[in-house]
């Protein structure tokens, strides 16, 4: 989640490796597709979109995430998003995702 200093909250999503071929299979789309060929799909951003949905139901509205974009990798200890307790590095992302983040916040 990210926001700190803007008007709302806004999440970037990554999308568990393991899970995505029985997502592709159940949505009945051709397997073996490549996550960063469906990070814009509509029906990965309704699933997601669903999965937040029942996440803000928990909380206040000035906490609920309004935005989302979807991540076309995972972070890992390998590529330094991670600490070897698999806690995230908040700087690193923060910096890595910084584009990402400036276009959740640029409308």
């Amino acid at each position: 989640m990210v926001g700190e200093g803007e008007p709302f909250i806004a999440a970037l999503v990554t999308i568990d490796a393991d899970a995505f071929p029985a997502w592709l299979s159940q949505l009945k789309k051709p397997a073996g597709g490549l996550l960063s060929d469906y990070v814009n799909d509509p029906d990965l951003r309704a699933s997601v979109q669903k999965a937040i949905d029942e996440g803000n139901a928990a909380v206040s509205n000035a906490e609920a995430i309004k935005k989302f974009t979807i991540l076309d990798h995972d972070w890992t200890e390998i590529d330094g998003h991670l600490t070897p307790s698999l806690k995230l590095k908040r700087t690193v992302v923060m910096r890595y995702c910084a584009a990402d983040i400036a276009a959740l916040f640029a409308s």
